[in-house]
């Protein structure tokens, strides 16, 4: 069955979609309803992010199922909200669609936003929905807390700090690499189905991240406060020459130290691509990246799921990566540029 939007009208979508919608926060006063949302963030201080995802530039529908798309537009930001050493709280989200949306299919999509704001904690306070004439827009914005002036910025590296990066580098990218090809096999022969079963893991990276609050925890719990800190969501390389950039630093990073899953090798050695390539240039990894100073190496060194890459430079000294063999090449962004 299929039931047009229209049928209900936009308050009477909004009231439909968010019949359930569950509270999980003290300071949440006021949700879904009025004028505004109210929330009282008990003195500290509020951490606000937006993102926007884009039929067509940003997800393919004929390969991302829309729980998935759901789960993931919510995760994206609560990943720029770890970024900030801040914990999320709240959304609000905004929504463009067209007339080849249904109820049903909205409602599979906020399967997903409840899925990752109950994994969370977080709390959907709001938003808004209009009609375009084709595709989907999608437009969250993310709310954290976080102890007041215990943000961090991109702006905070040191010379010689230590570069590191949480989780493993490139396997989103290949896993988008793995779904377009078998996009391109069912368009050509509609009658061989895809299998990526084998590829579960890249595949997931892609269409199912996470953000790291398990880090940001572990760092609270273990007095690591980072000198600078972004998410991975362009690429390693274009992340690290942001941080560099905002913190007038340059920096060497280590091809050897790069984390890679082994998958995430297996599969860019099938497409002829370097896995570091895909680690410094594949984005949309939702790792974290974050300086720390030298005398933290002990701290930082015990958690597996932290690689120390390399470590910031004066900037006179420049931005370079040194390849496995020793040679030393400069930095150069290749990652995603949203107006290339």
């Amino acid at each position: 069955m299929r039931t047009e939007i229209e049928n209900l009208g936009e308050f009477g979508l909004i009231d439909h979609l968010t019949k359930n919608n569950e509270i999980r926060n003290a300071g949440t006063i006021l949700s879904v309803g009025d004028d505004a949302a109210v929330i009282d963030q008990f003195g500290r201080q509020s951490v606000i992010t937006t993102d926007m995802l884009v039929e067509g530039i940003h997800f393919d529908l004929m390969y991302t199922p829309l729980k998935h798309l759901g789960y993931k537009s919510v995760v994206v930001n609560l990943s720029d909200i770890c970024a900030m050493m801040a914990t999320p709280t709240h959304i609000t989200i905004s929504l463009a669609l067209s007339n080849k949306v249904s109820v049903e299919a909205l409602e599979e999509f906020y399967e997903g936003v409840y899925a990752a704001c109950d994994k969370y904690g977080v709390d959907l306070i709001g938003g808004d929905t209009t009609s375009t004439k084709s595709g989907l827009v999608i437009s969250i914005t993310a709310i954290g807390e976080v102890a007041p002036d215990k943000f961090v910025t991109r702006s905070g590296a040191g010379d010689k700090d230590l570069i590191c990066v949480t989780g493993d580098l490139g396997a989103a990218y290949l896993g988008l690499q793995l779904l377009e090809r078998e996009k391109k096999i069912f368009l050509e022969n509609p009658s061989v189905q895809p299998d990526l079963q084998q590829q579960a893991y890249l595949v997931g990276r892609i269409l199912k991240p996470e953000p790291r609050m398990d880090i940001i925890e572990w760092m609270n719990e273990h007095a690591i406060f980072p000198t600078s800190m972004i998410d991975i969501s362009d690429g390693l390389s274009s992340e690290v020459l942001h941080l560099c950039t905002k913190s007038d630093k340059g920096c060497v990073l280590y091809e050897e130290k790069l984390p890679l899953h082994p998958d995430t090798k297996n599969i860019a050695m099938q497409f002829g691509v370097s896995a570091t390539t895909c680690a410094l240039s594949g984005g949309e990894d939702y790792e974290l990246l974050f300086t720390v100073k030298h005398e933290d190496y002990d701290k930082v060194a015990r958690n597996s799921n932290i690689s120390i890459i390399g470590y910031m430079t004066t900037i006179a000294e420049g931005k370079h990566l040194i390849t496995t063999g020793g040679n030393k090449h400069q930095l150069t962004a290749q990652g995603w540029n949203a107006f290339a």
